[in-house]
């Protein structure tokens, strides 16, 4: 099969490379994938960089997400999946070293979702981490209908499906972008209300919305750099669950107001969340997407050997949803 892979980290151009790999058989519990489309996240960007530090494996195939349709299965596997639409997540991760940038994946069935048919498989591809992620982090405190969610990054690829998850399952939604584009995306994916971070002052808008009263939950971009905004937006016996904290990692956070809050403090990250949190994402999203009522953002698409211009684009920043590579 073709497939994209590196052997050390660096700039794409440089450390990535195309060309020909034995073609992955399914073992037991396992399918075997003809990959569509294959969505490119930071995390995977990141490890190629170098960002995640020594290589794992001696030899990488990137990206963790993608869609595509089962051509067989291994044993212990009905064969009523062969055929199937499917998209999936974690294809490249702690355990694996090889990822969907290729014409061929295998994967545990317990990875696998069945994708519509009205949903594209570029579209499919933006699902997998991004939307598992929002998912997680916005039930991991229980339910939110009736309640009021607020999403920093309400426009970013996880922000944006924390939008529309939220306002699926019965939220009122309160986002903060950067810019009048953004305010408008976040509007569009389901946002009762719109905050510009850069221009309005967070915690005293939230207030404001709520009342008096706070928000019930945070979705949170970034823990360290949003904490004091966070800790004035919510309210007593809330909750906060953060899947970044890149403005500052190691912040100093404020015990003591946490407990006058009586707070909850949720990290999310994907790979290690529980099980049965997993598999309720993957009935949701999929339950989710089949409503028609959906924005599956693709920023932008590239053929598998040009995964090097995918990456750069993801690097970049500023991109609307998620990069896909096409086999």
């Amino acid at each position: 099969m073709k497939a994209v892979w590196y052997d050390r980290t660096g700039p794409a151009r440089a450390v990535l490379q195309y060309g020909d790999l034995p073609t992955p058989v399914a073992g037991q519990g396992q399918a075997l994938i003809a990959i569509k489309a294959s969505g490119v996240n930071p995390s995977d960007v990141g490890m190629r960089g170098g960002g995640a530090g020594p290589m794992a494996y001696p030899r990488i195939t990137p990206n963790s997400d993608g869609a595509g349709i089962v051509e067989a299965v291994g044993p212990g596997v009905s064969p009523r999946w062969v055929g199937k639409r499917v998209w999936f997540y974690n294809g490249q991760r702690n355990g694996r070293a090889f990822g969907s940038a290729a014409e061929y994946i295998e994967l545990d069935v317990d990875l696998l979702s069945e994708l519509p048919d009205e949903v594209s498989f570029a579209q499919g591809a933006t699902l997998g981490i991004p939307c598992m992620t929002a998912h997680r982090s916005l039930f991991v405190a229980g339910p939110v209908q009736g309640r009021t969610v607020l999403v920093t990054g309400g426009a970013g690829a996880v922000g944006h499906y924390a939008v529309q998850l939220a306002k699926w399952a019965g939220a009122s939604v309160i986002a903060t972008v950067s810019s009048a584009e953004k305010a408008e995306r976040a509007r569009a994916g389901g946002a009762d209300h719109v905050i510009d971070y850069r221009t309005e002052d967070v915690a005293a808008r939230a207030r404001e919305l709520t009342g008096g009263e706070g928000v019930h939950h945070v979705v949170d971009v970034d823990f360290g750099g949003n904490l004091a905004a966070s800790l004035a937006c919510v309210r007593v016996n809330g909750s906060i669950a953060y899947y970044a904290t890149r403005g500052e990692a190691a912040p100093q956070v404020p015990a003591a107001a946490l407990m006058r809050l009586n707070l909850a403090v949720h990290g999310v990250l994907l790979p290690t969340s529980p099980h049965e949190a997993r598999r309720r994402a993957q009935a949701d999203i999929t339950r989710w997407i089949g409503t028609g009522e959906r924005i599956l953002s693709v920023a932008g698409r590239f053929p598998l050997k040009d995964c090097a211009a995918a990456h750069e684009l993801v690097e970049a920043g500023g991109k609307v949803g998620t990069c896909v590579v096409e086999p």
